[in-house]
């Protein structure tokens, strides 16, 4: 894994510069599934809440509603959706 994945609250000053609010949007009900970041991937939580837990037993990270989160390149995790989950993103640095 290159890089850490990080979690932060932003206001909605920062979201719009970023212009999170024209990014797409994704959806997925409560699931369990694996995942691989071919490129970085930032995404804003607009509902529900999730757990991503790192291949090779890196610490797991857990975010929702509210949280700004980057996903750095190289990044091979276990999603677990506890609820809905709805969010902005886009893939690339």
């Amino acid at each position: 894994m290159s890089g850490k994945i990080t979690v932060r609250k932003a206001d909605r000053k920062t979201l719009e510069s970023l212009g999170v609010f024209s990014w797409p949007v994704w959806e997925k009900e409560p699931s369990t599934f694996d995942y691989s970041y071919d490129e970085q991937e930032t995404f804003y939580v607009v509902a529900g809440k999730a757990r991503v837990e790192p291949e090779g037993g890196g610490k797991p990270v857990e975010f929702g509603a509210g949280d700004l989160v980057t996903m750095p390149k190289g990044v091979k995790c276990v999603w677990k959706i506890s609820d809905t989950i709805r969010k902005h993103y886009r893939f690339g640095g």
